[in-house]
């Protein structure tokens, strides 16, 4: 008797994909509390054409996703953020089954996603390298550090770095480029462990700011002629005092203010601008996007030094997509030294 055989059924693999999703259920009013999000499922339809199926592996949390959740954001919308994600379903030939990329798709465990919203890993990205570090000092807050120092600062060697929230994932990594650059950094940092840890990264200076009896005189023992470069995380108190203590012509990157990324009330001054007339001042708020024509290049040059040993990541691992809430809420606590990253 003969054997018929049937073709398998069109596009049999392809069955319907659920993402979980965490929404943003109100605006954070205050500190973010677990009743501000919702674990939300979503039917995703099939890519269609120059469209991938992506499956996330990494997923960020970082400190600007509070401010941006207020301008870039509507209640009931996806969190933001990026994910180093799997390539699952492919109709671009670009992102083949399989190859991994970073996508800005936000807080959720699979997305359709067309070629305008993700970016390849680098191509020669190492075996023995985890890709969360596409996230972190090989991504966004690594080229944040970079671009802070290079371009706002022109940070130049002999030159005296004052980074706040130095044991977070672009402190961390600003303070260690500029002693790569022959410079003399000070950073202070909120506990014991994150201090110890700034040694370990080779910082001539740290401090625990929040156990020092005065800010000023531990700003003036780190580097008693002042400092030529402030990279700002911080914002608030922290910065009165720390504008008073630049050098003439210093330099001020404004990279973050975490301090009041929680008020309900905005705080009120000191104002420096006395200080900043007279010491001729330069301060300068940036985003990481304006310098994207350069990320490739410099992801290379950051590759390279984490290679050589000359960069080093420390890594706050959350494990579960159920746990974004409280990993987002742990790193605004200052709960991590280094990236804050969740594995699915």
């Amino acid at each position: 008797s003969s054997i018929v055989t049937f073709p398998p059924p069109h596009n049999a693999e392809q069955v319907m994909v659920q993402a979980k999703t965490w929404i943003l259920k109100q605006h954070f009013e205050g500190f973010p509390k677990d009743t501000d999000f919702e674990l939300k499922l979503e039917q995703l339809s099939e890519p269609r054409d120059g469209e991938v199926l992506l499956e996330a592996v990494f997923l960020s949390v970082d400190p600007y996703m509070r401010p941006f959740s207020r301008v870039r954001m509507q209640a009931g919308d996806v969190m933001i953020g990026t994910q180093v994600a799997k390539v699952i379903q492919s109709n671009n030939p670009s992102f083949p089954v399989g190859c991994h990329v970073v996508s800005r798709c936000g807080w959720r465990t699979h997305t359709v996603s067309a070629e305008s919203d993700i970016t390849n890993i680098l191509d020669d990205w190492p075996q023995d390298v985890s890709l969360s570090h596409a996230l972190g000092a090989i991504g966004m807050p690594g080229l944040t550090a970079l671009y802070g120092l290079e371009e706002v600062c022109a940070i130049k060697p002999g030159e005296t770095l004052l980074v706040n929230a130095a044991a977070g994932a672009v402190g961390s990594v600003a303070g260690q480029i500029a002693k790569l650059k022959g410079c003399k950094v000070v950073g202070s940092a909120g506990s014991d462990d994150k201090v110890a840890y700034l040694k370990e990264l080779g910082f001539d200076q740290a401090f625990n700011y929040k156990t020092v009896p005065s800010l000023e005189e531990a700003l003036k023992n780190a580097s008693p002629e002042g400092y030529d470069c402030y990279f700002e995380n911080v914002g608030g108190p922290f910065s009165s005092v720390a504008i008073l203590q630049m050098k003439v012509f210093g330099r001020i990157a404004v990279c973050g203010g975490i301090s009041l990324y929680n008020d309900t009330t905005p705080q009120t001054g000191p104002y420096p601008h006395l200080q900043m007339i007279f010491k001729q001042l330069k301060m300068e708020g940036f985003l990481v996007g304006r310098w994207e024509h350069k990320n490739d290049e410099s992801l290379k040059r950051m590759l390279t030094w984490m290679q050589e040993g000359n960069l080093k990541c420390k890594e706050h691992v959350t494990v579960g997509f159920e746990n974004m809430p409280a990993a987002f809420m742990g790193m605004l606590r200052g709960e991590n030294i280094g990236k804050a990253i969740v594995k699915v």
